[in-house]
C-alpha cells in the first residue's frame, strides 16, 4: 500500500509526510567520522556495574574483573611517551624511543551474539582513566572506513597518541582488509596504543570460511599476537526472559504508524535496499540521523550476499542509535537464505536478525489496533 492511499483512509493520520530513507545521501566529513568514535548513544550510560552477569556463566563474571584490571593499568602515562613526542615535535627535546610492552597489548572478546560483549567494550572505553579525545571507539567496519577517508598514514597519527582503540563487531572479510589491519593496529601498538575488540571469532579464527586464510596465516597470526582472549559464554540476553518478537503487521498499519509517529521514515524495503548499494556503508550512521523509528512495508528475501551485508551494517547503526524498526511482510528470521545462514559471513547474519529482532520489539508500541 502508497502513503497516498493510506493518508486517505478513515483513520486519523498526521498531516505531515513520514521522512524517507530512500531520498538521504549524507555526507561525512572524514573530522566527524574521527569526532563520533565513542560508544553510541545506546551505550553512554553503560558501565561495568551496570553489566548484569549470569550466575550459571562464570566467564561473564571473570571478564568484568579482568578488563576493570586492564582500565585500571591504562590510567598512567602513554606507554609511547605522547607527551614527550608532542614536545619534541615543538623542538624542546627529542624524545626517547617508545618501549615495546611486554606480551600482548590488548584484550580480545569472544563469544556469541547477545552475551554483553558490547556492553563490556563500552564499559572499558568509560572506565579508562584518559580524556575522550585520547580514547577511540568504533566498529571494524567504521575503522576500515576512517582509513578510506583520512588514508592510512594520517590515520596511524591520528590514533598513536590515544590510550585506547576499541574495536567493536572485530571481522575479516577479505584479504586486503586482513593486511590492512594487521599492519595498523601493528603501528598502534608500537605508538602504545591498547586495544580492546570484540569479535564472535577467536583471532586466530578470523577470515575462516570466507577467503583463503591459509594465504594470510602470518597476517592473521600478528593480529592475535596483539590481543589476550577472553571467551564470554551466555545465552543472547535479547531474548533471555522476553516474550517472542512480535508478528509483521500489514502494510496499513506500519503506513499509519509512520504517519502518526514523529521522526518516522517510511520506505518499502526492496526500494531501500537498493538505495544502501548508492550510499557507502560510512555513511549509515548520518543516513539514520534524527529518527525516532524506521518503518519499513514489504519485507522480502534477501537477494544476494552484498545487499545482506549492507543490510548488517544498517540493522547496526539502527540498534547503536535505539531506533525502534516496525516493519510488515517477512518476520526477520526469514531475511537470509539456508545458504547465506550457512556460509562464512553467518556470524554477522544471525547478530543482525538478533538486532532486527529486538528493535522489532521496540517499536511494538507504535502500532494502535
Amino acid at each position: 500500500m502508497s502513503s497516498s492511499t493510506a493518508a486517505s483512509g478513515p483513520s486519523p493520520i498526521a498531516e505531515a509526510s513520514p521522512l524517507s530513507l530512500c531520498t538521504r545521501e549524507p555526507h561525512v566529513p572524514a573530522d566527524r567520522l574521527v569526532a563520533e568514535m565513542v560508544p553510541p548513544p545506546r551505550f553512554d550510560s553503560v558501565r561495568f556495574s551496570t553489566y548484569i552477569p549470569d550466575p550459571n556463566q562464570p566467564s561473564q563474571t571473570e571478564a568484568v574483573g579482568v578488563l576493570e584490571t586492564f582500565a585500571a593499568g591504562l590510567g598512567g602515562a602513554h606507554a609511547s611517551g605522547a607527551g614527550k613526542a608532542r614536545r619534541g615535535f615543538l623542538g624542546l627535546g627529542r624524545p626517547k624511543a617508545p618501549k615495546t610492552p611486554a606480551g600482548p597489548r590488548g584484550v580480545y572478546l569472544d563469544g556469541g551474539y547477545g552475551v554483553g560483549k558490547t556492553h563490556l567494550l563500552a564499559s572499558l572505553w568509560h572506565a579508562t582513566p584518559a580524556e575522550p579525545s585520547l580514547k577511540a571507539f568504533g566498529t571494524f567496519v567504521e575503522l576500515t572506513n576512517l582509513v578510506g577517508a583520512l588514508g592510512f598514514q594520517q590515520t596511524v597519527q591520528t590514533l598513536s597518541g590515544h590510550r585506547l582503540l576499541c574495536i567493536d563487531e572485530f571481522e575479516l572479510d577479505d584479504p586486503g582488509d586482513t593486511v590492512l589491519v594487521s599492519t595498523l593496529l601493528g603501528k598502534l601498538v608500537d605508538a602504545g596504543v591498547a586495544l580492546a575488540a570484540t569479535s564472535n571469532t577467536l583471532p586466530g579464527k578470523l577470515g575462516e570460511g570466507r577467503f583463503a586464510a591459509a594465504d594470510f596465516l602470518r597476517e592473521i597470526q600478528g593480529l592475535s599476537a596483539h590481543f589476550r582472549a577472553l571467551r564470554i559464554d551466555g545465552e543472547d540476553y535479547r531474548h533471555r526472559g522476553l516474550p517472542e518478537a512480535p508478528a509483521p503487521y500489514s502494510d496499513e498499519q506500519v503506513t499509519r504508524a509512520a504517519y502518526a509517529t514523529e521522526g518516522a521514515s517510511l520506505d518499502d524495503f526492496p526500494h531501500l535496499l537498493e538505495h544502501l548499494a548508492r550510499v557507502h556503508p560510512s555513511r549509515y550512521g548520518a543516513l539514520t540521523d534524527g529518527l525516532n523509528a524506521v518503518c519499513l512495508t514489504d519485507v522480502q528475501p534477501i537477494p544476494d550476499q552484498s545487499t545482506a551485508l549492507r543490510l548488517v551494517v544498517l540493522a547496526d547503526r539502527l540498534y547503536d542509535r535505539e531506533v525502534p524498526v516496525l516493519a510488515s511482510g517477512l518476520p526477520f528470521d526469514q531475511l537470509f537464505s539456508e545458504d547465506m545462514l550457512n556460509g562464512g559471513y553467518r556470524k554477522k547474519y544471525f547478530r543482525a536478525i538478533s538486532r532486527l529482532t529486538a528493535l522489532a520489539r521496540d517499536a511494538k508500541g507504535l502500532v494502535t489496533q
